[in-house]
């Protein structure tokens, strides 16, 4: 029985054309000559541009929004398959913004390439995305993108096994209500053993009671304390005031004396 294979993956010398387009990124236009049928061959969104059926075929395409240092990642993987491994959490800011040109330009091999390198410094530096780096990729794709899947992945299992909520989570998820559903929808597909998960309906309550009442101290407390800072301020400036006052009263009395 024969076996049915996809289609096969051109090597790259086949797709090294004569025909070259030039793109321009950025706002100084910086100038890049790529060959046509590589770039094309990549990206749906390229083919787009530069084979349209009607009217005279395209040969340069202005990218103003795009920064150069990710477009140079971008060329790099366009011509040797190849993505940077990250050292530190610095390097994932040009990696992301490599993965968005994958979702604009409709090239699903890189946004694959980039999601496993960040999937892997994650894993291997033991650290989750931070909020920045989550809230940075959803303000720039849309509900059904990959890497959001990716990241609130991760997010989630910090929330759920963690101890606490960290309080710059808490406050992004009071914010964000689709970055909170995305999150619960993370939790649900685990399937989790109800036998390990506590039942509120069999829980008797009075913990649940003093847990409230140790929050409303805590925030009593903290209530409390910037109320005296602000008393404490208050005070400091009518003392100044008032030593100015007095300064400027003994100069007075001072200057009279002298006349006399």
């Amino acid at each position: 029985m024969a076996t049915t294979t996809g289609p096969r993956q051109k090597e790259l010398h086949e797709l090294l054309s004569r025909d070259m387009v030039d793109i321009y990124v950025g706002d100084e236009n910086t100038h890049w000559t790529l060959h046509e049928k590589l770039l094309c061959h990549r990206s749906k969104f390229f083919r787009d541009v530069f084979y349209k059926k009607t009217g005279n075929k395209n040969q340069y395409y202005g990218l103003p929004d795009e920064d150069d240092g990710p477009f140079r990642l971008f060329v790099a993987w366009l011509y040797a398959d190849n993505i940077p491994t990250p050292h530190e959490e610095k390097d994932l800011g040009p990696l992301m913004d490599l993965y968005l040109m994958g979702e604009k330009w409709e090239i699903k091999k890189l946004q694959v390439d980039v999601m496993d390198a960040v999937r892997r410094w994650y894993h291997d530096s033991d650290t989750l995305p931070s909020l920045r780096r989550v809230q940075y990729i959803y303000s720039n794709t849309t509900d059904d993108s990959p890497m959001r899947v990716l990241m609130v992945n991760c997010i989630a299992r910090m929330l759920v096994f963690g101890e606490g909520m960290p309080t710059h989570w808490e406050k992004a998820l009071r914010r964000n209500g689709q970055l909170a559903v995305d999150i619960i929808l993370a939790v649900q597909k685990w399937k989790l053993d109800g036998e390990s998960v506590p039942d509120a309906r069999e829980e008797p309550v009075l913990p649940i009671v003093e847990e409230a009442e140790q929050k409303a101290e805590i925030k009593k407390e903290e209530r409390d304390g910037e109320n005296e800072e602000k008393h404490n301020g208050e005070t400091s400036d009518y003392q100044t005031d008032a030593g100015q006052e007095q300064t400027e009263g003994e100069e007075t009395e001072t200057a009279i004396e002298e006349d006399e």
